[in-house]
């Protein structure tokens, strides 16, 4: 699934609409006047829509090109719902790494959990890292507990 704003999805939308008259890609002067959008503005909304795959966007050529989209795409109010969303990704891809190493009294050694997080298939850095670990304790689903050998993190649930 991909997620979207309201803003780029009005972008998009706009785009596909122009599409089918524009064999080679929609000229972003086309949009920017049917938008009667700033050309900066246009620019960093077609970027985000570039780093989502959903467009082709080339600045130096200022023609758009409508990828297939096979994906779900879901819409949000702001850039912070974003946000929000995708960290509760994350908590969920976190949550099932610590379900599937925590041992049978449900403890993970505080630095084997670290380790697979920043150095695992995710690669989350260190900030990230611990939003996600803060969050997931705050919402009670995990506790930094200390034992004799070192700190763990207990999964409650």
């Amino acid at each position: 699934m991909i997620t979207i704003t309201e803003k780029e999805n009005q972008i998009l939308e706009t785009i596909k609409k122009f599409n089918k008259q524009y064999d080679n890609g929609v000229p972003m002067k086309t949009l920017q006047e049917d938008l009667d959008i700033y050309e900066h503005n246009l620019h960093d909304l077609l970027s985000d829509l570039t780093k989502k795959k959903l467009i082709n966007y080339s600045y130096s050529t200022k023609i758009i090109k409508l990828k297939n989209i096979t994906e779900e795409i879901n819409i949000v109010e702001t850039k912070e719902d974003i946000l929000n969303l995708e960290l509760n990704k994350r908590e969920l891809n976190v949550l099932q790494l610590i379900k599937d190493t925590v041992n049978e009294d449900k403890k993970i050694s505080r630095y084997i959990l670290e380790g697979k997080l920043l150095y695992g298939q995710d690669k989350i850095s260190n900030f990230q890292m611990y939003h996600i670990l803060l969050s997931l304790e705050l919402k009670g689903i995990i506790k930094k507990i200390k034992g004799k050998d070192g700190e763990y993190y207990q999964l409650l649930q």
